[in-house]
């Protein structure tokens, strides 16, 4: 224990490093976007350690800080950019929208059963009313009921 605490104070910058570097790989191994910015701070914060002078509480106390104030922004602000506004492409149901299908049943308030995709589904009509047997194209998801439009 002593050999790490003579290094560090010889090296501290890259006892930071070793830091990120760890929160880098668990961060690979999780996907998780957790330990992404501990593992920034924690870069930084050996940065700073190689350009000024400070002592171990003021580097975990600037490491503690940039931490919380990084995941927080992150969460914040990137997140909604990062996710925006586009479907999950391994939900199955979504995967239906343009799909083709059938009509199976006269719809009855709106209301009736199709053939899409290999099953049966309720569905919801947007438009005029489909005859049994007609062409539909599923143009959104609610649940398990789509919602057709006929051709």
């Amino acid at each position: 224990m002593e050999a790490l605490a003579t290094f560090y104070a010889m090296h501290p910058f890259w006892v930071w490093l070793s830091v990120a570097a760890l929160f880098l790989a668990v961060e690979v191994g999780t996907g998780s976007g957790w330990l992404l910015w501990p593992a920034a701070a924690s870069a930084l914060v050996g940065v700073l350690s190689l350009i000024l002078p400070t002592n171990l509480p003021v580097e975990i106390a600037l490491f503690a800080i940039l931490t919380i104030a990084a995941t927080y922004l992150a969460r914040r602000y990137l997140k909604p950019v990062l996710e925006g506004d586009a479907p999950d492409l391994n939900d199955p149901l979504l995967r239906l929208i343009g799909r083709d299908g059938e009509v199976l049943s006269t719809f009855e308030a709106g209301m009736g059963r199709v053939f899409v995709d290999g099953k049966e589904w309720q569905a919801r009509l947007d438009g005029g009313p489909p005859l049994p047997g007609q062409r539909i194209q599923v143009v959104g998801v609610e649940g398990a009921t789509l919602t057709v439009r006929a051709y």
